[in-house]
């Protein structure tokens, strides 16, 4: 790591572990939708909004202290993509919760627990590496790890459009389920840009 002579704001470290904390917490309440009776899913999305929420202010909370400092532990563009991604991370899986609600979908498709599962692993990878960032350590499993869960997700993605598009389902359900899974991968791939994020940082920071 690069030696510097000028004192950093640190707390940067924390407002980002926070975040990825936030994001083990959706990916928990996606979980458990898998699950749930269909009356049980309006439930579990309120309490989806109340995280991506949480997760909205956690990002304004970056933004204006990055704003205000004028000393940053690296580079401010990293930060901004950095928060930003984990904020796009929440946003998909609260989109996929509030879709199967307002969808009345009665049944997902088999393939999409796996996905779920993969945005899980993927969550809980990126909580334990964020901690890490004030000392660049132990890092380079991390994003190697994620850019591997990102390609199954891609399959996984594949399996289920060649599923839905069978004959199985009618056109309407078609059209509802396919925003869903294609929402999912949406998030599989923000797990890929924080991954690809910090190794930017780490690389610079070397």
């Amino acid at each position: 790591m690069r030696f510097r002579l000028t004192p950093r704001e640190t707390s940067f470290y924390d407002m980002f572990a926070a975040s990825a904390d936030n994001i083990v917490t959706g990916s928990k309440l996606l979980m458990e939708l898998l699950g749930a009776d269909t009356s049980a899913r309006a439930e579990i999305a309120e309490r989806m909004r109340a995280a991506e929420h949480a997760g909205d202010d956690a990002t304004h909370a970056i933004f204006h202290q990055l704003n205000s400092s004028f000393i940053t532990p690296f580079d401010r563009e990293d930060i901004y993509n950095l928060a930003s991604s984990l904020d796009d991370i929440m946003d998909f899986m609260e989109e996929a919760v509030d879709l199967v609600v307002l969808y009345n979908v009665e049944e997902l498709p088999k393939g999409v627990e796996r996905q779920i599962e993969v945005l899980a692993r993927a969550a809980e990878l990126t909580a334990e590496a964020m901690p890490n960032l004030r000392t660049m350590d132990n890092l380079t499993e991390y994003w190697i790890e994620v850019n591997r869960l990102e390609n199954q997700a891609d399959q996984v993605h594949r399996k289920l459009l060649a599923t839905l598009f069978n004959g199985k389902y009618d056109a309407i359900e078609v059209l509802k389920l396919k925003q869903i899974v294609d929402v999912l991968e949406e998030a599989a791939d923000a797990f890929e840009h924080v991954a690809n994020t910090v190794e930017t940082i780490a690389v610079k920071e070397s």
